[in-house]
This record gives structure tokens, sequence and C-alpha cells, in this order.
């Protein structure tokens, strides 16, 4: 069956991105098998996986969360990402998005316009059923993670806070420096932003520009904030093992959790991060200053089987004027 969205023209590497989309990969265990979640689109007649354009404004992993929504009737958190996809469309090319996001035992309901069956089958019916021969890649890489133990995963968010006035103009005390105006936007963009993984606890840096990064999700999910002076300027420049001793203990917990800190604080940070993932994906630690853009987002998919274990990392840049 020929999916009616493709066309038959091959992809360059160098094509520009004219449509970016995403979406998810929902999985559950029965009877000890992997199950993934496939849709039926009456427009295309094809089996693919949930998955929409992005709105004005939204960034992927919003898009990811609201298109299994809207499509299915999953309220999903996102696991660790899989290979995105590329291919031809009328309008140029098409970029696709996709996480892994576990599903469990919740009931699945075609919102009926787009999405008109649904399906829960083996990965192997599904290679069988997939419309699109691009939508096997980011299921083989789901498979693979799964067979390696590496798909039952918790986040671990590293936020940098948002961009706050100049130190040259700030008389008062170093602590109580605010956001500037754009900080105060990356906070509301941070807001939306994280809900895509729901970080039920924070742990931040008790001064004034962390607190205030933070705030806006906090305020709207009632998650618990944790002030820990370790994570200042002022206490990592006199005890920076204490950072990397905070870090340690965030890696013991199993459910999804934030840690917001300043710039001269990461480079502990990722030390300790480090630590606690395969040599070749260290590589992919931001570890030139300035590490993260404030309001940027790193985030270490820590492993359900293998505690302690970070499996997968992701970055989000932040809003940007």
């Amino acid at each position: 069956m020929r999916n009616k969205e493709h066309l038959d023209e091959p992809v360059d590497e160098g094509t520009a991105v004219s449509i970016y989309a995403a979406g998810a990969l929902c999985w559950r265990t029965k009877k000890k098998k992997l199950e993934v979640l496939l849709i039926h689109r009456q427009r295309y007649d094809d089996w693919s996986w949930p998955k929409g354009k992005l709105d004005k404004g939204e960034t992927l992993p919003e898009c990811a969360v609201r298109e299994v929504s809207e499509e299915v009737g999953l309220p999903i958190t996102l696991g660790i990402p899989l290979s995105s996809i590329r291919y031809a469309v009328k309008s140029g090319c098409k970029e696709v998005h996709y996480w892994a996001a576990a599903a469990g035992d919740m009931p699945v309901l075609p919102d009926g316009k787009e999405v008109n069956e649904v399906l829960w089958c083996s990965p192997s019916k599904a290679r069988e059923l997939l419309s699109n021969p691009s939508d096997l890649e980011p299921l083989e890489a789901l498979v693979s993670a799964y067979d390696r133990s590496r798909l039952s995963t918790w986040p671990l968010l590293i936020i940098r806070h948002a961009k706050a006035k100049p130190r040259s103009a700030w008389t008062r005390a170093e602590g109580e420096r605010p956001l500037a105006a754009t900080g105060m936007r990356q906070a509301l963009y941070l807001q939306r932003l994280l809900m895509a993984w729901h970080p039920n606890r924070i742990y931040t840096s008790g001064w004034m520009r962390c607190i205030s990064t933070i705030s806006p999700y906090a305020q709207h999910t009632k998650a618990k904030v944790k002030v820990v002076q370790r994570l200042t300027e002022a206490d990592h420049n006199r005890h920076p093992a204490k950072v990397t001793a905070v870090v340690e203990k965030l890696l013991t917990r199993s459910s999804a959790t934030g840690l917001c800190t300043h710039r001269p604080v990461l480079p502990t940070v990722l030390k300790a991060l480090a630590t606690h993932m395969p040599a070749e994906m260290r590589k992919s630690l931001p570890i030139q200053d300035p590490h993260l853009s404030p309001g940027e987002v790193l985030i270490a998919h820590v492993s359900l089987d293998e505690p302690g274990t970070i499996v997968a990392l992701e970055q989000h840049k932040p809003y940007d004027d």
C-alpha cells in the first residue's frame, strides 16, 4: 500500500526542511512481550505512528505529547528520544522527531477525525503494517533499546536559569539579581516545555534567578520545589564536592526530577553525570563553556532496569527573542 502523504523522490541530506513534526511510539509489555501502538488514518489509508505538525510557537516535545493526546486519547510522558526521519512531501521536506512513551494499559480512543483505528501489536506485525518504510527507523531504535534494557527510564532535567539582568547593572546582593525581561519569557516557555516530562520535584539554587526560572512550572503543576543552597554559585565555589553529592543523590531517584542552577556550577554537575554513562555518550555532553545557554535544558534519561545508569541524552534550546 502506497502512503499518499509521501512522494517517491529521495530526500537529499542537504535539503532544507519545510515542515517539522513530532510524535511518539507508545509502548507497553503484555505477557512480557513488547507491543507498540499503530494508528490508521483514513485520509491517507495508511498505518503509522501518532504524529503531527508543530503549531506556531510550539516545541517538538510539546507537539509530540499533544498529537498523541489528540489522536489516540493518551496522556503521555516522553521517554528516550528515537530516530528522527525525513521524507519528501509536496511542499518540500518533512522532518519528524519521535520519542518513546510508556503507555501501560491505558484505554486508547481514536479521535475519529484523523484516526479511525488503533492497534496494539508486536514489532514484527508493525513492520508488516507500516506504510512508510522510513517509519521503521524509530521502531528499530525502540526495539534495540528494549532488547538492551534501555527503554524503561526516568528523566533528570538539568536546567540553567533563564537570562538574568547583567551583573554590571546590578548593585545589590548577587543572590537577589532577578531575571531580565527575556528571562521571564524564557521561564514561561520552560513551563510548557517541561510538561513533556512532568518533573514532580525540582531541586534549585536559592538565588532569585533560579527560583524565578522554575516558578511558572512549579505553580502550574504544583511540583514540589526544594531549595538547595549547595547549588548556588557561592556555595559551589567553596565546596564543589557537595554539588557532586547532590547529583549523586538525585541519580538514586526513580521519578522525573529537575535541577536548576548556574553556569559556573554546570561543569561539576556534568562531570558527575559523566561517571554514570558509557564513554561514547560522554562525547555528547556540553563540556564547552557556557555548557548550556540561559534557559536551556539537558535531559538525562536514567535506566529503571539499571538504576543510576544514564542511557540517553537530549538538549532543548531556550526561547529566543
